[in-house]
């Protein structure tokens, strides 16, 4: 069974930086190695819906990255540590949320994630 621990989540200010994590365990459909998975970053703030933040295709596929955090925003893989990152820089109070790691075997765009992590709260104070 495949684990998704997102963490890096916490108080920052507007216009910190955040890295968030998320530690990859267990077996997946794809295998064991990130670099078999599209990442998939999802965030949801009180009361309104999941939104996506970006998709990131395996093997040099397409991606994706929400409007709201074009140009700031990336996604990456740390192979040896089987953990995907998010980096946002110039955070913003509206990035507020609850952020969430998915991954799939299949390539972005995805109509779903075949695993979800639980989320780490990430609060950006004004």
């Amino acid at each position: 069974q495949v684990h998704l621990v997102e963490s890096g989540g916490g108080l920052v200010q507007s216009g910190d930086s955040l890295r968030l994590s998320c530690v990859v365990s267990g077996s997946t459909d794809s295998g064991t190695s990130v670099d078999n998975y599209s990442i998939g970053w999802f965030r949801q703030a009180p009361g309104k819906g999941r939104e996506q933040v970006a998709c990131v295709s395996s093997h040099d596929g397409p991606t994706y990255y929400a409007d709201s955090v074009k140009g700031r925003s990336t996604v990456s893989r740390d192979k040896p540590k089987n953990t995907l990152n998010l980096q946002m820089n110039r955070v913003k109070p509206e990035d507020s949320a609850l952020y969430f790691c998915a991954v799939d075997g299949r390539s972005c765009p995805l109509p779903g994630y075949a695993h979800w992590g639980r989320g780490t709260q990430v609060t950006v104070s004004s």
